[in-house]
């Protein structure tokens, strides 16, 4: 796994990684902060594109509403005809 790894460097305020610590120490006995951190940046990472994706997505719906409309209105009048 290391292979595929950059080393990188990250300035934090000192409450902030005091608080880290506190928090890993407490639930897991151990502190590893560079597990704990890596973990957080890829639910952020997921978080933000699955809200691009929506975002798109409510993009593309806003721009095909009326289209959508007149689908709809079609189907349920060949719906009525059967």
């Amino acid at each position: 796994m290391i292979s595929n790894m950059k080393t990188i460097a990250i300035t934090m305020e000192e409450d902030v990684v005091d608080r880290l610590d506190k928090l890993l120490a407490s639930r897991h006995g151990t502190v590893n902060r560079s597990l704990t951190i890596r973990q957080a940046v890829r639910e952020y990472l997921e978080r933000e594109e699955r809200l691009a994706e929506e975002q798109r997505e409510a993009t593309i719906f806003r721009q095909s509403k009326a289209r959508l409309a007149r689908q709809a209105e079609a189907l349920v009048k060949d719906q009525a005809k059967i």
